[in-house]
């Protein structure tokens, strides 16, 4: 099965190009974040003709997320929990039945944070806060479990070109990183770094500075196994030239393959 993540900042504008990426990727799932438009003027249709089955998580304009599907989704919550005065459209889960095995899968985006200090870097601490409780809620079941999608994380200096440019961002901060911290010693492993060791390796590139010319980029779009899934891991990559085509995304999806 090969599950993929993207932040495809916006479906209606990017729908020719997000298209073309699965017409040539192939993912069973595609997990989509920034989608920006409200359930009802999500093009579902467009998706069910290519095979998917879809689960959706809008807000007109801002955030919103998706899962697509080749199997079908079971199960489905929408909203991070923790905090019922959150009206922000960041989180969906579901359950996929594979050919062999189930897993359960969290697409999710993380509060961006800045400017810091101040509330929108409080509100993204407090909800790394919630995404650990839930997720050591989702590990009790002791199954295949991916926590995928646009992080907002910078992990290490290894995952940015220039990581001074970072370092009083909201992104490369000590508190969040500390919080990533959190996160993956609860038991998660992260795809990308098992699977490859290579330098300069990113998923997003600024539409400013000229970034994707000069490769400026940094690593924030992750998938987190847990144990149980990552003894099923086969390959991760990233599909770096998408951000080359017309009228990219500043992100670009990031996958894995899975022995189910």
């Amino acid at each position: 099965m090969k599950i993929a993540t993207y932040n495809i900042n916006g479906v209606r504008v990017r729908l020719p190009r997000i298209i073309d990426w699965i017409k040539q990727s192939k993912p069973d799932v595609a997990m989509l974040q920034e989608i920006k438009c409200e359930d009802d003027k999500f093009p579902e249709n467009d998706f069910s003709d290519l095979g998917f089955n879809v689960a959706i998580h809008g807000q007109k304009g801002y955030n919103g997320v998706a899962i697509l599907s080749k199997y079908p989704l079971d199960d489905v919550t929408r909203g991070l929990p923790g905090d019922d005065s959150d009206t922000q459209s960041r989180w969906i889960e579901a359950v996929i039945q594979g050919n062999n095995n189930i897993v359960r899968v969290g697409c999710l985006y993380l509060p961006n944070g800045n400017p810091v200090p101040g509330e929108k870097f409080d509100y993204k601490l407090a909800w790394m806060k919630r995404l650990q409780r839930r997720a050591a809620q989702l590990l009790e079941f002791e199954e295949p479990l991916i926590l995928a999608g646009d992080y907002n994380v910078i992990p290490h200096i290894e995952d940015a070109k220039n990581p001074e440019k970072w370092i009083d961002d909201a992104l490369f901060r000590l508190e969040t990183r500390t919080e990533w911290r959190k996160l993956v010693n609860l038991g998660f492993q992260d795809a990308f770094r098992l699977m490859n060791t290579q330098e300069e390796q990113f998923t997003f590139w600024d539409f400013q500075g000229n970034a994707w010319n000069k490769n400026d980029g940094i690593r924030i779009d992750h998938l987190l196994l847990s144990p149980q899934c990552t003894d099923l891991l086969l390959d991760c990559k990233i599909d770096r030239e998408v951000r080359g085509w017309e009228k990219p995304s500043d992100h670009v999806p990031i996958w894995v393959k899975l022995d189910c």
